[in-house]
């Protein structure tokens, strides 16, 4: 029986150890490395049968892959099995313990001059032993287990902060936990609140929480960052033992860093014994980067994205918590209440994929959640390897290559746009065509992605004939998963690190790419219609006059007919209009009147939100064809500003710390880099900011032309009844933007 179909009785379809590993045990929910001083290692495997968890014991044998001619006379005991095959890491070597293996890598080092992360490393070795045991053993999380059978506990804590500063310091006394939030499986939220108990005794009774309800996973929104390092303070403070493991150990904390796209995250990684940790603000990155919609990272600005927010949720303003505190201590309570409502909500929506690649994936589940798609694609084919006892190759030479084909034809505003969209178009390719990386001698990239096509197929038809809401959402969560794995096997060919990457092929990939969607855009051209914009797999055109549906119908029938073997294209819009601006960046609007914006240029976070506002709105009336009220537009939002008539949030400018203050302030004593008002800010604060922390600010003076970083707050520093955000400055930015997008357009027009 397949995992994806286990919930289904009447499935036959076969297990599929290529995808989901070759040992189909159930019910693993954490895995936990067992180290002994002098006996071999082992593996503590926690197994959910219901509302139960038990313990097994397993064997653990650490492993390298490694190159037998450079492996000769390793003094460090170890086992060796021969792999087959022609590639040259063909000896696979295991240890009865993890510091043998360490001593093998630093020893093969040594004799080889290669460290075992370098380019051109004869050997081949996982640093993570869970990973290691996950990956010789054919196992993964959560088999024969749906998301909703995960023991879920959100968390949150609000904090007191002492009069005269502006954040909560957990190592400064006067400062407290004054509030625990927990949500629980059953919906359950307790709130631990400083009203009743004292701030030892909201930790003491926090750990016992845990121990009686026995989470397999805790999530809070930031919790990295703030909430555990915070009750990890204070916990030390009052010498409260924080025994949050299953097996009554205390949390692990390191350093680590995250990167998404071009984010880089600096957090501090916690581990706990027996369960896993997820932090929703990761999630919701790695979400952004995929959609480019959010406006923000923080737990409210994402739960009204998302639509979460109840009409009657509790809101206080960071800085004013302890006030309200003082005041009316029920209404902190409801609001960190609201905030674990909101975390789960989040988490049970961006947590399903993560869920559903832990059955398919060899790394824990809170592994899954911080590792790069490429990374997860070669583990897979890595793990296929093992299981097959072939050896494995070395990475591919990188080299730069030519990306997808992208285009503008037409600019401006254009009524009656289609679009159609070539499905899953590099994959399509890379199966049609048999395009895979050349060192893989058991074809599994070809198999996989082949297989993961198959299953999302199947997930697709279960989820739109589900029976139930719980049903459509587990089939959803399944199949968008399996679509976000598909995409990423073209990247992983010009993934440099991945064994077997494959740069050329990658640049074969891609102008097989580019050559079909030139003959599409010559087929529209043909016959009748107008090609406005090409971007990547999609495009957007006029298409002829139609009379009747059926005329439609023949048009998309005779493009289908036109396309070679293999490649199916989706008619998957139609918009009453759409605003090209430049290419990647342009609006449309939805028969419903729903107006939407894609690129950078047109919802840039750069902007302030009064331009970004401003903006929107132009963009919205150049859609429908409302261009004469613009100017009256121009005059409102100048009126705006000039009287002071909207709070500083409207002018406030977010920016994420890619690098510490620390690293900018030394950058700058050594005379390298311009200032930057973010990190100035930072380094004048008295918070201990670091990459990742996002700052709100505004500037202040009264000329338009400021040097920013001399001339900018905090908004947390506005003081409503001594306004000094600077007029002349946001108004100049309001006339540029007005000049930009309608004066110069016109200009342009008129010259056409």
């Amino acid at each position: 029986m397949i995992i994806m179909d286990t919930m289904d009785s009447n499935s036959n379809t076969k297990y599929n150890p290529l995808l989901y590993g070759a040992n189909p045990a159930a019910g693993l929910v954490a895995i936990e490395h067992l180290q002994h001083s002098s006996e071999p290692d082992q593996m503590v495997l926690f197994v959910r049968d219901n509302n139960s968890v038990t313990q097994q014991i397993e064997p653990f044998e650490p492993f390298l892959i490694v190159d037998k001619n450079v492996f000769i006379d390793c003094p460090i005991a170890h086992h060796t099995t021969e792999l087959t095959g022609d590639h040259p890491l063909n000896l696979y070597v295991s240890f009865k313990t993890w510091k043998e293996l360490l001593e093998a890598k630093k020893w093969l080092a040594t004799k080889t001059g290669f460290g075992p992360t370098a380019p051109g490393a004869p050997f081949y070795c996982v640093n993570d032993p869970i990973q290691q045991y996950l990956m010789s053993s054919g196992r993964t999380f959560f088999k024969d287990m749906r998301f909703s059978d995960l023991r879920r506990m959100q968390v949150d804590i609000e904090c007191y902060t002492a009069d005269g500063y502006e954040f909560c310091n957990p190592n400064r006394k006067e400062d407290r936990i004054i509030a625990i939030a927990i949500g629980l499986h059953n919906k359950q939220i307790i709130v631990l609140s400083g009203t009743e108990l004292d701030e030892k005794s909201i930790l003491e009774k926090f750990v016992e929480l845990v121990e009686k309800y026995d989470p397999d996973v805790i999530e809070g929104h930031n919790i990295f960052n703030f909430d555990l390092p915070y009750i990890t303070a204070r916990a030390k403070l009052h010498k409260v033992k924080l025994t949050l493991g299953r097996n009554g150990s205390m949390p692990k904390r390191r350093k680590s860093r995250l990167n998404i796209a071009e984010r880089t995250l600096a957090y501090e990684r916690f581990d706990i014994y027996g369960r896993h940790i997820i932090d929703t603000y990761h999630l919701v990155q790695a979400y952004d980067v995929a959609h480019r919609s959010l406006n923000g990272f923080g737990l409210k600005q994402v739960a009204i994205h998302f639509g979460f927010a109840s009409p009657d949720r509790t809101y206080i303003p960071g800085d004013e918590i302890a006030t309200e505190w003082i005041k009316n201590p029920e209404k902190v309570m409801r609001y960190v209440k609201d905030d674990i409502e909101e975390t789960e909500k989040i988490g049970h929506l961006l947590s399903g994929s993560t869920f559903t690649q832990s059955q398919i994936l060899p790394f824990s589940y809170q592994n899954v959640s911080v590792r790069g798609n490429a990374t997860k694609i070669d583990a897979l084919i890595i793990r296929e390897y093992i299981r097959q006892k072939k050896a494995l190759p070395m990475p591919g030479q990188s080299h730069p290559f030519a990306g997808g084909y992208t285009d503008m034809f037409k600019e401006g505003v254009f009524r009656n746009v289609h679009h159609c969209d070539v499905r899953s178009l590099y994959p399509t390719l890379m199966l049609t065509r048999n395009l895979s990386p050349q060192t893989d001698h058991l074809d599994a990239f070809s198999k996989l992605l082949a297989t993961l096509k198959e299953y999302r197929l199947t997930a697709k038809k279960q989820m739109q004939n589900a029976a139930t809401e719980s049903d459509k959402n587990f089939y959803d969560a399944r199949q968008s998963t399996f679509k976000i794995l598909i995409n990423s096997f073209y990247g992983y060919l010009g993934f440099a690190p991945g064994r077997f990457n494959d740069f050329d092929m990658a640049e074969k990939v891609t102008a097989d790419g580019r050559e079909l969607l030139r003959f599409m855009i010559d087929w529209l051209n043909k016959n009748g219609a107008t090609p406005i914009e090409i971007d990547t797999d999609g495009i957007y055109f006029i298409p002829l006059h139609f009379n009747s549906d059926d005329e439609k119908n023949k048009f998309q029938q005779n493009f289908m007919t036109a396309l070679p073997a293999g490649i199916e294209i989706e008619f998957d819009g139609e918009f009453k209009s759409m605003y090209s601006y430049k290419m990647k960046n342009y609006a449309l609007l939805t028969k419903d009147d729903e107006v939407i914006i894609k690129g950078a240029a047109l919802k840039s976070r750069g902007l302030e939100p009064f331009q970004r506002s401003f903006l929107s709105e132009i963009i919205g009336m150049k859609l429908k064809e409302e261009d004469a009220h613009i100017p009256a537009l121009k005059s409102k939002y100048t009126n705006s500003i000039n009287k002071k008539k909207w709070l500083i949030n409207e002018f406030a400018k977010t920016e994420t710390l890619q690098t510490s203050p620390a690293a900018y302030k030394k950058k700058q004593e050594a005379g390298k880099g311009s200032k930057r008002a973010v990190y100035e800010l930072a380094l004048a604060s008295n918070r201990q900011y670091r990459a990742g922390d996002q700052l709100s600010y505004y500037v202040t003076g009264n000329q338009k032309k400021v040097t920013v970083y001399n001339n900018s707050k905090l908004i947390s520093d506005w003081d409503p009844e001594n306004r000094d955000e600077n007029i002349p400055y946001y108004l100049a930015k309001l006339d540029a933007l007005y000049k930009k997008f309608i004066i110069e357009q016109q200009q342009t027009e008129f010259l056409l």
